[in-house]
């Protein structure tokens, strides 16, 4: 990649990561974040991070409680603190807490980057309307993200009683624990082709821990990884350059 003349100098916002939801999906929005940045400026560089990790047991309890409002409360104290350390922008590292991004991003000064606003912005660029959603059984039955990609023109369609189930069993049960099934591959990938059968074109993976079950080539459909898509924005953002010229790399 070409560097630009000013890569030594020029400054790199610092981002704010609100994680632990679960720290196997934080750590992946850190390694991405900094592969990133070391993709645009080379040498040395790395992003600018700070991180402020949540125990999941708590968060975890209050989802299962419906108890959002304690959940925003933790949260927004979490993300106020943040933004007294020194962060630019904000990002909320998982896609279910966003039921509660409103509530936080109404306290804060600095940007709060929406993970649905991005997922929706990749999904206009791939010239898509209607795509199948894959997440947690709050994000994929409360209206929270599906009405966010409505306004942008997006038709969701989400799996049927018994592929929730499934999909967000395998997240709680195996994946927040950093364990990799290939046999849950293989479950999600009957749960994506019934998707597609219904008229997805895309797949939102709309988890962030999904990202570590499911790769681009296990969906037949182009897919959209929520968390790769949400730390570029960041990136981007951080370090005011195109789309383009970021990549993430393996």
């Amino acid at each position: 990649m070409e560097m630009t003349s000013d890569s030594e100098t020029r400054p790199i916002g610092v981002i704010g990561m609100l994680g632990g939801m679960s720290w196997e999906s934080t750590a992946e929005y850190y390694r991405l974040a900094n592969r990133m940045v070391h993709q645009l400026l080379g040498g040395y560089h790395s992003a600018r991070v700070l991180i402020s990790s949540v125990d999941f047991a708590e968060i975890e309890r209050l989802q299962a409680a419906g108890d959002w409002e304690g959940a925003a409360t933790i949260l927004t104290a979490e993300a106020l603190a943040l933004e007294r350390a020194g962060a630019d922008l904000m990002l909320l590292c998982t896609n279910t807490m966003h039921i509660v991004a409103d509530q936080i991003s109404s306290r804060l000064r600095i940007p709060l980057l929406h993970i649905g606003d991005v997922t929706a912005e990749a999904v206009t660029a791939a010239g898509l309307t209607t795509v199948g959603l894959l997440g947690t059984a709050f994000t994929m039955e409360q209206d929270f993200y599906r009405a966010r990609m409505s306004k942008r023109g997006i038709t969701t369609i989400i799996p049927g009683d018994e592929d929730r189930r499934l999909v967000h069993r395998i997240i709680y049960e195996e994946l927040v624990h950093g364990v990799i099934n290939p046999e849950s591959r293989v479950a999600y990938q009957g749960v994506i082709d019934r998707l597609v059968a219904s008229g997805s074109e895309g797949i939102i993976l709309g988890c962030t821990e999904i990202e570590l079950l499911v790769a681009p080539e296990n969906c037949r459909v182009p897919s959209f990884p929520t968390a790769r898509l949400h730390v570029e924005a960041a990136v981007r953002h951080a370090s005011r350059v195109p789309t383009a010229t970021l990549a993430a790399g393996d």
